[in-house]
């Protein structure tokens, strides 16, 4: 039995509480890390908050909030959170950190992961950590952002980026997307997803999802995809059509993959790759079953199909994602799940989208 001793400590998150802060965004690392546990109920993260000085900070709303570490707290921090401020002065202006805010990020130790979140991509451009690099803020300032830092590489759309030691998020709800992913890369999609069920949001959304999805809530007079998706859910493992996915909705194929499309900001086939490999996912980390009978019951039907797209999505191969995962999996309900051919599903209405 492990010792207190021989117990790896848990994974420092340190959170920079800057003027003008967002509440909200604030708390999502709070939220999210600190709901992380391994399987013996023992948290994975310590959270902990710091400003540029000791006391109180001021919020966009109508209150401060106490902060009771200075700058040196960045010192021992494993991971860096940039929340969103709106009263980031010269860094949002003219694209540099005051002496203050320097001396502060220049206490970070090499090697620091660094996340933003919304605006908060601003400094950490400002201080050129994302020279060179993908990135994202609130699709309301990207093109400011990129005219204001030509070195980056700005992707307006997306929920967030991940370029392995540096990854920044979208507006609001793309924190707690990034945060989650952030769980699920350290310590797998179980985690993840007791987390998310805890904390009742979404599971998982794809990094590369559209920031703005043109209508996020179907008008009450207009059918929505629901019950398709519901019906796609319990067929993973079998070959999917769109015709099939329209015909649930009482829909022509056109009018359903354009509707899904504005739902969820994604092809109805997207969505299905996302979901098969959130399935193989699970299996991977929660069973001992061979690959064959895992790219069967995820529905990418061969071996070679679930490399291809669990590679493509994770990076690495399912058998070292397994042996990264599998030890330290917390067991947990079903998975919910996620392949296609193309990642944006067939031409026209008979193709197969499995």
């Amino acid at each position: 039995m492990e010792s207190e001793k021989s117990r790896k400590p848990a994974h420092r998150v340190v959170v920079l509480a800057l003027t003008g802060l967002l509440p909200f965004e604030l708390g999502i690392p709070h939220r999210i890390f600190g709901r992380a546990k391994d399987p013996a109920g023992r948290p994975l993260y310590e959270i902990l908050t710091c400003g540029l000085a000791p006391g109180a900070v001021r919020t966009d709303a109508d209150f401060a909030i106490h902060v009771e570490h200075g700058p040196e707290l960045l010192a021992t921090a494993d991971t860096v959170v940039v929340p969103a401020s709106y009263e980031l002065g010269p860094v949002h202006e003219e694209g540099r950190l005051t002496d203050e805010l320097a001396a502060a990020l220049a206490h970070i130790r090499p090697g620091t992961r660094l996340v933003s979140i919304c605006t908060g991509g601003y400094v950490l451009a400002a201080a050129g950590y994302l020279d060179g690099r993908p990135a994202t803020t609130h699709w309301a300032c990207a093109a400011h952002f990129q005219r204001l830092f030509p070195a980056v590489r700005v992707d307006p759309d997306v929920l967030y980026t991940d370029d392995g030691d540096v990854l920044t998020s979208a507006g609001v709800a793309a924190g707690v997307d990034l945060c989650l992913h952030i769980v699920r890369r350290d310590h797998g999609a179980a985690v993840a997803n007791e987390v998310a069920r805890r904390t009742v949001v979404p599971p998982h959304r794809e990094g590369g999802q559209a920031q703005f999805i043109a209508r996020p809530m179907p008008e009450p007079q207009l059918a929505s995809t629901t019950a398709a998706r519901a019906w796609v859910l319990d067929r993973l493992h079998e070959p999917l059509r769109l015709t099939d996915l329209a015909r649930q909705e009482a829909m022509s194929v056109r009018t359903f993959t354009r509707r899904f499309r504005e739902e969820s900001g994604v092809s109805p086939g997207r969505w299905i790759v996302d979901r098969r490999v959130e399935r193989a996912r699970q299996l991977l980390e929660q069973t001992e079953l061979p690959m064959e009978q895992v790219a069967r019951d995820s529905g990418f039907g061969t071996a070679q199909s679930l490399r291809k797209h669990v590679q493509a999505a994770l990076g690495v191969s399912p058998t070292a994602y397994r042996r990264t995962f599998r030890a330290a999996c917390v067991p947990g309900p079903g998975p919910e799940p996620g392949n296609l051919t193309s990642p944006d599903g067939p031409s026209d209405g008979a193709g197969a989208v499995h």
